[in-house]
């Protein structure tokens, strides 16, 4: 007979799977039916600039988060490394 520990583990193990392999199916989809949407729709000219111009935003906005995150959980890295975790 298995454990009750081992037992959880397992049935936790399994959800995250099933969970997880539901999310990556439902990110295919939607990536697979915009690509399929896009495909048949010519873009103007304005789009283009606009995507040229969004890629420096964006940069810009992934720089931002990035030091946000390390400055919000800055602290709790530092005390759950001087745990030993």
């Amino acid at each position: 007979m298995i454990s009750v520990l081992a037992q959880e583990r397992f049935l936790g193990a399994a959800l995250g799977s099933i969970f997880t392999g539901v999310v990556v199916f439902e990110q295919r989809r939607s990536i697979y039916s915009s690509i399929s949407e896009n495909q048949f729709q010519p873009k103007p000219q304005s789009q283009m600039e606009e995507r040229k111009l969004g890629k420096k935003y964006r940069l810009e906005f992934t720089h931002l988060w990035n030091k946000a995150v390390d400055q919000t959980m800055g602290p709790m890295i530092a005390f759950l490394s001087s745990r030993g975790w």
